[in-house]
Protein backbone atom coordinates (compact mmCIF):
# COMPACT_ATOMS: atom_id res chain seq x y z
CA UNK A 1 0.00 0.00 0.00
CA UNK A 2 0.93 3.38 -0.84
CA UNK A 3 1.25 6.09 1.87
CA UNK A 4 -1.91 7.58 0.35
CA UNK A 5 -3.55 4.69 1.03
CA UNK A 6 -2.93 4.28 5.22
CA UNK A 7 -4.11 6.36 7.82
CA UNK A 8 -0.67 7.64 8.92
CA UNK A 9 -0.96 7.88 12.71
CA UNK A 10 1.99 10.95 13.67
CA UNK A 11 1.92 9.46 17.30
CA UNK A 12 -0.32 8.28 20.27
CA UNK A 13 -1.81 11.72 21.32
CA UNK A 14 -3.87 10.50 24.60
CA UNK A 15 -5.64 7.69 25.83
CA UNK A 16 -8.62 8.03 27.17
CA UNK A 17 -10.53 6.86 31.07
CA UNK A 18 -14.07 7.12 31.99
CA UNK A 19 -14.76 7.98 35.18
CA UNK A 20 -17.24 8.66 37.79
CA UNK A 21 -15.17 11.30 40.13
CA UNK A 22 -13.53 13.69 37.57
CA UNK A 23 -11.85 15.99 40.49
CA UNK A 24 -11.05 12.82 42.59
CA UNK A 25 -9.57 10.71 39.60
CA UNK A 26 -7.42 13.35 38.86
CA UNK A 27 -6.07 14.40 42.63
CA UNK A 28 -5.20 10.83 42.33
CA UNK A 29 -3.23 11.11 39.60
CA UNK A 30 -1.54 14.68 40.60
CA UNK A 31 -0.94 12.96 43.95
CA UNK A 32 0.65 9.65 43.49
CA UNK A 33 2.26 10.39 39.97
CA UNK A 34 3.55 13.82 40.38
CA UNK A 35 1.45 15.06 36.86
CA UNK A 36 -0.55 18.25 36.37
CA UNK A 37 -3.82 18.19 34.87
CA UNK A 38 -5.34 21.09 32.30
CA UNK A 39 -8.31 22.98 32.93
CA UNK A 40 -11.44 20.97 33.41
CA UNK A 41 -13.53 21.67 30.25
CA UNK A 42 -17.40 20.76 29.98
CA UNK A 43 -18.00 19.97 26.20
CA UNK A 44 -21.74 20.07 26.44
CA UNK A 45 -22.71 18.70 23.38
CA UNK A 46 -20.95 15.27 24.25
CA UNK A 47 -22.32 15.19 27.72
CA UNK A 48 -19.27 15.21 29.62
CA UNK A 49 -16.70 17.41 31.22
CA UNK A 50 -12.45 16.17 30.49
CA UNK A 51 -9.22 17.23 31.02
CA UNK A 52 -5.92 16.31 29.72
CA UNK A 53 -2.84 15.74 31.96
CA UNK A 54 0.34 15.49 30.10
CA UNK A 55 2.72 12.74 30.58
CA UNK A 56 5.91 12.85 28.70
CA UNK A 57 4.63 12.72 24.96
CA UNK A 58 1.26 11.84 25.61
CA UNK A 59 -1.57 13.03 27.36
CA UNK A 60 -3.92 10.72 29.96
CA UNK A 61 -7.59 12.05 29.05
CA UNK A 62 -9.98 11.71 32.01
CA UNK A 63 -13.89 11.94 31.32
CA UNK A 64 -16.76 11.94 33.27
CA UNK A 65 -20.79 12.22 32.21
CA UNK A 66 -22.75 15.28 33.23
CA UNK A 67 -25.97 13.72 32.33
CA UNK A 68 -27.36 10.49 32.58
CA UNK A 69 -28.44 9.94 28.59
CA UNK A 70 -24.92 10.79 26.66
CA UNK A 71 -22.79 7.65 25.44
CA UNK A 72 -20.34 8.04 28.12
CA UNK A 73 -23.12 7.54 30.89
CA UNK A 74 -24.00 4.62 29.26
CA UNK A 75 -20.88 3.18 28.54
CA UNK A 76 -19.84 3.89 32.52
CA UNK A 77 -23.13 2.14 33.66
CA UNK A 78 -22.21 -0.87 31.78
CA UNK A 79 -19.03 -1.37 33.09
CA UNK A 80 -20.16 -0.13 36.73
CA UNK A 81 -17.01 1.97 37.37
CA UNK A 82 -14.33 3.71 35.43
CA UNK A 83 -12.61 2.22 32.38
CA UNK A 84 -10.29 2.51 29.51
CA UNK A 85 -12.96 4.34 26.96
CA UNK A 86 -10.95 5.09 23.77
CA UNK A 87 -6.85 5.44 22.41
CA UNK A 88 -6.68 8.87 20.21
CA UNK A 89 -4.16 9.60 17.18
CA UNK A 90 -3.08 12.54 15.70
CA UNK A 91 -3.07 12.74 12.22
CA UNK A 92 -3.04 15.42 9.92
CA UNK A 93 -5.67 16.37 7.47
CA UNK A 94 -8.86 14.54 9.57
CA UNK A 95 -10.92 15.29 7.18
CA UNK A 96 -9.39 13.27 3.96
CA UNK A 97 -8.08 10.26 6.69
CA UNK A 98 -11.61 9.54 7.72
CA UNK A 99 -12.83 10.01 4.08
CA UNK A 100 -10.03 7.38 3.11
CA UNK A 101 -10.99 5.28 5.81
CA UNK A 102 -14.75 4.69 5.05
CA UNK A 103 -13.62 4.22 1.33
CA UNK A 104 -11.42 1.33 2.32
CA UNK A 105 -14.93 0.03 4.61
CA UNK A 106 -14.38 1.29 8.34
CA UNK A 107 -17.03 2.17 9.86
CA UNK A 108 -17.07 5.60 10.97
CA UNK A 109 -18.89 7.40 14.05
CA UNK A 110 -18.12 10.76 12.62
CA UNK A 111 -17.99 11.24 9.53
CA UNK A 112 -17.15 14.85 9.89
CA UNK A 113 -14.49 15.88 11.96
CA UNK A 114 -15.79 17.67 14.95
CA UNK A 115 -14.66 19.88 17.99
CA UNK A 116 -13.26 18.19 20.70
CA UNK A 117 -10.73 18.81 23.85
CA UNK A 118 -7.62 17.39 21.51
CA UNK A 119 -8.93 19.57 18.12
CA UNK A 120 -10.50 18.72 15.27
CA UNK A 121 -11.56 14.75 15.85
CA UNK A 122 -13.37 12.04 14.89
CA UNK A 123 -13.82 8.40 15.82
CA UNK A 124 -13.79 5.33 14.06
CA UNK A 125 -16.61 2.56 15.44
CA UNK A 126 -14.96 0.01 17.43
CA UNK A 127 -17.47 -2.61 15.14
CA UNK A 128 -14.16 -1.68 12.84
CA UNK A 129 -11.49 -1.72 14.87
CA UNK A 130 -11.33 -5.22 17.32
CA UNK A 131 -13.45 -3.51 19.84
CA UNK A 132 -11.59 -0.75 20.65
CA UNK A 133 -13.19 3.30 20.39
CA UNK A 134 -10.40 4.97 18.38
CA UNK A 135 -10.62 8.36 17.99
CA UNK A 136 -8.45 10.12 15.17
CA UNK A 137 -7.77 14.16 16.06
CA UNK A 138 -5.82 17.02 14.41
CA UNK A 139 -4.46 19.59 16.19
CA UNK A 140 -5.71 23.46 15.37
Amino acid sequence: MTQQQVCTAKHMDHTAIVVKDLEATLRFYEQTFGVKGGEVTEIAEQGVKAVLIPIGHTELELIQPINTTSGVARFLEQRGGDALHHICFEVDDIKGKLRLLEARGVQLVDKEPRRGLAGMIGFLHPRSTGGILIELAEKV
